[in-house]
């Protein structure tokens, strides 16, 4: 009989204090761990969408096209210079060195995530596509696909993010 007692009552004291209200925080800035930016760019939209759209497209070493393949640079500069109409172009590191850096907390759709797959930096390049996943064409299997940015292979080898929408 004093266990039921017991429980009733552990569970009146933790439903007190899921039921109170907290104390008023003073008006003060948060700790600056993201960088403010905007919520969206109908820009960045568009180039998600259409990087959706070209999933399971083959992958080619220095592949510009779709009609040709592409690889993961070519990918980038093809949907950027299509959706979004801004001139991207050049390598991995070509392409990171000229967007602006961001914090990963701080990934928004569109934006660009790097990776060092060949022990060289900014080796490879995905389009964020929201969810920690991204849009890319790796050489293996062929194919532009999603990932995840947790996977194991490129939580390990993730570098950097920059934004072309800032």
């Amino acid at each position: 009989m004093r266990a039921p007692l017991l429980i009733a009552y552990l569970v009146s004291l933790l439903l007190a204090g899921c039921g109170s209200t907290p104390p008023p925080q003073p008006d003060r800035p948060l700790p600056a761990t993201r960088i403010d930016r905007p919520a969206s760019n109908p820009k960045a939209h568009e180039v998600v969408i259409f990087a959706l759209g070209l999933i399971d497209t083959g992958y080619r070493f220095g592949g510009k096209n779709p009609e040709a393949g592409l690889d993961c640079s070519g990918l980038v500069s093809y949907i950027y210079g299509r959706a979004a109409g801004i001139k991207v172009s050049g390598s991995a590191a070509d392409i990171a060195s000229r967007g602006h850096p961001i914090e990963r907390a701080s990934l928004r759709p569109g934006d660009l995530v790097f990776f060092n797959t060949r022990n060289a930096s900014f080796s490879h390049v995905g389009i964020y596509i929201g969810d920690e996943r991204f849009v890319h064409a790796p050489s293996s299997n062929g194919r532009v696909r999603i990932d995840q940015l947790g996977a194991r292979y490129y939580a390990q080898r993730f570098e950097t993010a920059r934004s072309y929408f800032d």
